[in-house]
C-alpha cells in the first residue's frame, strides 16, 4: 500500500468524467489499498480515483459513525430525498469551504472490490459525502455547486 499524492485545484482531471470500472483484478485492490490509506493519511471524509489522478468510477467514504470506509466501485445514486445546506470542503481544495445544498437521504447501488453489486443508504454526513465524491467521478467539483464560499471566521463559529 501506498499514499498516493491528491490532485489539487487547478488540474483538468478534476473536470473529466470518469470510465466505468471493467476488471476487477488485483490492480483494481492495490488502487483500492491506496485510496483507503491516502483518505486516511488526510484525514478525509473521501476519495475519488480523480483526485489520484485516476479516471476510473471508484470511490472510498468513511463512514463516521463507526469509522469504516466504504468501497464503491461504479457507485450510482438511484434515490435520494430531502434537503440540507452545509458546509463542504475537499482534499483537492485545500482550505477552501462552501455551502452546498444536497440530499438529506441517498441510496446508492455499487460494485464491492470482486464486482459484486450491492445497495446502501446514507444519510446526513453519509449521502452528502455519497454525493461529493459521484460528482467528482462526473468531473463536477463542490465549487460548481457552492451557493456561497466561507470565510475562516465563519468555519470557526
Amino acid at each position: 500500500m501506498a499514499i498516493r499524492n491528491i490532485v489539487k485545484d487547478g488540474d483538468p482531471v478534476l473536470l473529466k468524467v470518469s470510465r466505468p470500472v471493467e476488471k476487477f483484478d488485483e490492480k483494481l485492490a492495490m488502487l483500492l489499498d491506496d485510496m483507503r490509506e491516502t483518505v486516511t493519511a488526510a484525514n478525509g471524509a473521501g476519495l475519488a480515483a480523480p483526485q489520484v489522478g485516476i479516471l476510473r468510477r471508484i470511490v472510498v467514504v468513511v463512514n463516521i459513525e463507526d469509522e469504516s470506509i466504504l468501497e464503491l466501485v461504479n457507485p450510482e445514486i438511484l434515490e435520494s430525498d430531502g434537503e440540507q445546506d452545509g458546509a463542504e470542503g475537499c482534499l483537492s481544495f485545500p482550505g477552501q469551504y462552501g455551502l452546498v445544498k444536497r440530499p438529506m437521504r441517498v441510496k446508492v447501488r455499487a460494485q464491492d472490490r470482486q464486482g459484486k453489486f450491492f445497495e446502501l443508504e446514507g444519510e446526513e454526513f453519509l449521502a452528502r459525502a455519497f454525493c461529493h465524491e459521484i460528482d467528482h467521478l462526473n468531473g463536477v467539483v463542490f465549487k460548481q455547486r457552492v451557493s456561497r464560499m466561507l470565510s475562516e471566521d465563519e468555519l470557526e463559529d
